[in-house]
């Protein structure tokens, strides 16, 4: 069975809209059979394009990114093998929300290779946006990585 992975961050229109259109790009371009989506923690955005500084950078890296925001939700849990949080105040808020009958890893996506979050660039500028990019690729590249010794 293909690996099912969703990215979370706390809105969904930055960080892990990133992940997911990064990762799937990645998985991609290694012939890795993978299903990738993305979810806030929070409902602040449902419904939501990305911000349009993580299409542009997206963009300017070639990567394809189509996603409306949406809050993670009960079925998450259970629908995914991997939830890869972006950083520990969502790893936390993902533990706390996780159903007793889960069949998700849920851990922080940064586990995958300097342990670091995804600090988040909504506040910030295109640099941080840039680094958000960067940081998605390296991570991408991490998990499948950790996938492949399976």
């Amino acid at each position: 069975m293909a690996p099912k992975v969703l990215i979370v961050c706390l809105g969904n229109i930055c960080r892990s809209p990133i992940g997911e259109a990064v990762l799937r790009h990645v998985a991609s371009e290694r012939g890795v059979d993978l299903t990738v989506d993305s979810a806030g923690t929070a409902g602040y955005h449902v419904g939501e394009e990305p911000d349009e500084r993580a299409l542009a950078v997206c963009a300017k890296h070639a990567v394809a990114i189509d996603h409306a925001a949406r809050q993670v939700n009960q079925a998450d849990f259970r629908k995914f093998t991997h939830i890869l949080a972006a950083d520990e105040a969502n790893l936390r808020n993902l533990l706390h929300m996780q159903p007793s009958d889960s069949t998700a890893q849920v851990k922080l996506w940064g586990s995958y290779a300097d342990g670091k979050p995804i600090n988040d660039p909504y506040y910030g500028s295109n640099k941080d946006f840039q680094e958000t990019y960067r940081q998605c690729l390296d991570l991408s590249n991490a998990f499948l990585d950790d996938l492949a010794k399976l």
